[in-house]
């Protein structure tokens, strides 16, 4: 009798509709693959838009981050469209060298055929994340985060001309030692540190003394060789923090997983108001794609399938109809 009253008790579907997000367990932690050659595998993303443009129209950023060396790019944008995005990124990647992968959001402007004629033109392979799941670009999200923060904190104390100093607030990031990392993105790229207000303070309080020039072949296979070291400990750091990263996620993990077939109810990216219910559907998974995400079909809709997260899905559970027959005695 217990069993039949949880049973009832769980598949009523308003109940299901409303409850938590924060509710859910989660799955256990995928860690980002470890890239040791710098600029083969970047992530983009856009910023914005702020509340006011600046005096030279600019709204957006244009953000750019290396998988192995944490390198970050930024650009000013005055709009978002495919055909501005697609410059700005040729600008960076003259500088840089194009990449074999690049992993962006679903956004309209990345997925544009100006865009996909670009990937295929320089032979990248565009990645595209889990949509409603920031996670899977979440390497760009971290470094968005930190530079929307020196933005606004520019903005608060100075002018609204922080495109003007875009490329000092990346300076002092691209300074600073990644905590996974042990190195800076400066010493990961350019094989030393670099030379700034900092450094010329720590000189001076040292009394550094310059020395002597070297000879050409030597500083090439210096930094050569400084670089190889520098990108193996890095690696094996970022090594290590992962794995610390998802033993500490994945106290409160388990896996999960849902078969072809199943009724999911799918977790609403966005709502109207606080009061608005948190799931929809029940929807259909239609294919499994890899470990963690899912192909919904929407039943009854126009709207063609998408791809979730397993951390966006709830199995839903459905209330059978069942006829109970009483009779009287006596008649």
């Amino acid at each position: 009798m217990g069993k039949d009253v949880a049973k009832y008790v769980r598949s009523c579907e308003v109940c299901q509709r409303v409850g938590k997000p924060q509710d859910q367990v989660k799955a256990p932690l995928q860690p980002l693959p470890i890239i040791e050659v710098p600029f083969q595998r970047v992530a983009v993303d856009i910023l914005g838009p702020f509340p006011k443009k600046t005096p030279r129209g600019k709204q957006y950023v244009l953000t750019l981050v290396d998988f192995a060396t944490r390198w970050p790019e930024a650009v000013a944008l005055g709009n978002t469209r495919a055909n501005t995005v697609c410059l700005a990124l040729t600008d960076i990647f003259a500088r840089v060298g194009w990449p074999s992968d690049i992993l962006t959001d679903s956004g309209s402007n990345f997925l544009a055929g100006t865009m996909e004629k670009l990937w295929e033109t320089h032979g990248v392979n565009h990645l595209v994340a889990t949509p409603y799941h920031h996670q899977t670009n979440g390497l760009v999200e971290r470094f968005n985060g930190t530079l929307g923060a020196m933005i606004r904190k520019f903005i608060n104390e100075f002018s609204n001309n922080w495109d003007l100093v875009l490329q000092q607030l990346l300076f002092a990031y691209r300074a600073v030692p990644h905590p996974s990392l042990g190195f800076s993105p400066f010493e990961l790229v350019y094989g030393h540190e670099v030379k700034g207000p900092l450094q010329l303070v720590k000189q001076q309080w040292e009394g550094f003394t310059p020395s002597p020039g070297t000879n050409i072949l030597d500083f090439v296979s210096n930094l050569q060789s400084t670089l190889r070291h520098s990108l193996a400990l890095a690696r094996e750091n970022l090594k290590d923090a992962q794995e610390e990263q998802k033993a500490w996620y994945d106290r409160h993990a388990r896996e999960r997983s849902f078969k072809v077939g199943d009724q999911v109810m799918v977790l609403k990216a966005q709502q109207a108001h606080k009061m608005e219910a948190s799931w929809e559907g029940p929807f259909t998974v239609q294919e499994r794609l890899g470990a963690v995400n899912y192909l919904i079909a929407f039943p009854n809709s126009s709207l063609k399938p998408k791809v979730y997260h397993v951390n966006s899905l709830k199995p839903f559970y459905s209330r059978d109809l069942q006829v109970c027959q009483f009779t009287v005695q006596g008649y």
